[in-house]
């Protein structure tokens, strides 16, 4: 089950339609505040916006980093998805940097949930889910390249997921433009082989 799927409840039983039904209200009424957010969002207006009250926010997410994480992990869902079709389109080390251009547009959109993503990411509340995530993801298009010759076939997915998320870490605020770019293309060419 992902992280994205409605989890049973406390007994094991599946949860009510209408309760799933107020999970992904929520998530999809934080996506959109999340989006547009130049901040924090509060999670009451998400509550209101969803028409639930702030106590079923807080059962289906009992933590702002909750909410975040699901918000997160559905978002990464539909970034995951557009690596086939990368894939049919590009040779393995252009669809890897293609699909780093695209995780960092999907990060960059979320300033309303940035902080909580970063305290997440730093202290690894967030990052062990949605980083088996991206390092799923990064495997595939791995694997690919090294069967084709045009990425390195030493490389941990692992390492590979660090780098990225290090390069989003790395990036604050005022950074000079172009920066997220230049570091992604730096990190695309440590995975190619190594030319004698």
């Amino acid at each position: 089950m992902s992280r994205s799927e409605t989890p049973p409840d406390r007994a094991g039983q599946p949860v009510r339609r209408d309760a799933r039904r107020n999970r992904e209200k929520l998530i999809a009424t934080a996506q959109a505040a999340f989006a547009t957010a130049d901040g924090p969002v509060a999670l009451e207006a998400i509550a209101r916006e969803a028409g639930v009250g702030i106590g079923t926010l807080y059962r289906h997410f009992p933590t702002r980093e909750s909410l975040v994480d699901a918000v997160y992990a559905t978002e990464l869902d539909s970034v995951a998805a557009i690596v086939p079709a990368l894939l049919e389109q590009h040779p393995a080390d252009v669809a890897l940097r293609a699909w780093m251009g695209r995780y960092a547009t999907f990060v960059a959109t979320k300033r309303g949930m940035m902080e909580t993503l970063r305290a997440g990411f730093a202290s690894g509340r967030i990052a062990p889910p949605s980083r088996e995530r991206v390092t799923s993801t990064i495997a595939t298009i791995l694997e690919q390249g090294a069967a084709a010759g045009t990425l390195r076939a030493d490389v941990d997915p692992d390492d590979a997921t660090t780098m990225l998320v290090s390069v989003f870490l790395a990036i604050t605020a005022g950074a000079p433009e172009g920066q997220t770019e230049r570091l992604l293309d730096l990190l695309t060419d440590a995975l190619r082989p190594r030319t004698s």
